[in-house]
């Protein structure tokens, strides 16, 4: 039993943090309609920029918001400049456009900041408290649910509960509809790219001091658990997300601890397939109507 439970909390641990990157691909894809595969480089740069500022001014808060707000303004130049010239007759045109934009930004972050590891240092302590002799969550690993936990209270309310979101809800949709409605979808795009950057961005800080250090490529596996998460909770989920994020680190955590790490791949891609059988739109999917 103590190991079993030293398991789960140590999945809930990598499964918040799973959770939070899973999030900011949600947003995108509840405000654009497309799985933005340059998420995880993006968070990177941005990531950078973080922990450049809480190296110069000491303080790991003020680099945590430099970094959201480089999210906010990288993802506003990445729609505008970038991928509203894409044409979306082909959806694989705007896949092989962030692919090239992911090697793009990974090559400019080698050149500019080197491809060596950086460490990362977390705002709380990493060491997990101790419960009836078991290991916890550590006060970092609370941070981090806690952080997760705010960012989709206010996804909803602003998808769900303000003029605003229903308006980027109704670009990504319907947008011919919803300029005759009079909805700027244009300025909606770019408003959804720049919240779902700025949401990789808060990911990244929360992800980088857990164990992965600050490099180029420190996103890329990150990135694929975390689709994998935001594929099985639903994608146009912020509270499926979350609940994937979650599930997954449980059954890595489960796999590693049982089986060995070898079996961890394996079974990430068993529950993909198994949801995407079973419900394909992912356990937290809302029903569509049906036209016969």
């Amino acid at each position: 039993m103590d190991r079993f439970l030293f398991l789960t909390f140590g999945g809930l641990s990598t499964g918040a943090v799973y959770a939070a990157f899973a999030l900011a691909l949600v947003l995108i894809w509840r405000a654009a309609r497309l799985v933005n595969f340059a998420q995880g480089a993006m968070a990177v740069a941005t990531a950078y920029v973080g922990y450049a500022v809480a190296s110069a001014t000491g303080s790991y808060w003020l680099g945590l918001g430099a970094a959201v707000l480089a999210g906010l303004l990288l993802g506003a130049l990445v729609e505008r400049v970038l991928m509203r010239f894409v044409g979306h007759a082909n959806p694989l045109n705007e896949v092989i456009v962030a692919l090239g934009l992911v090697l793009l930004i990974q090559a400019v972050l080698g050149m500019v900041f080197g491809n060596g590891y950086r460490p990362a240092p977390a705002p709380f302590d990493t060491d997990a408290l101790t419960v009836g002799g078991v290991a916890a969550l550590s006060p970092y690993d609370l941070w981090v649910l806690g952080a997760v936990l705010v960012v989709v209270v206010l996804l909803a309310l602003l998808f769900t509960r303000t003029p605003i979101g229903l308006r980027m809800r109704a670009a990504a949709f319907a947008p011919e509809v919803s300029r005759l409605l009079g909805v700027d979808v244009g300025r909606m795009l770019t408003l959804g790219w720049a919240l779902a950057a700025a949401v990789g961005a808060l990911a990244g800080m929360l992800v980088v001091p857990t164990g992965l250090g600050l490099h180029p490529h420190a996103m890329d596996l990150v990135f694929v658990v975390a689709f994998t998460a935001a594929v099985v909770g639903g994608l146009d989920s912020p509270a499926g997300a979350v609940v994937g994020g979650l599930l997954v680190g449980l059954i890595l955590s489960y796999v590693t601890g049982y089986l060995g790490p070898d079996t961890t791949p394996l079974a990430v891609l068993v529950l993909l397939l198994a949801v995407l059988l079973v419900r394909p739109g992912g356990l937290f999917s809302s029903a569509r109507a049906r036209h016969v």
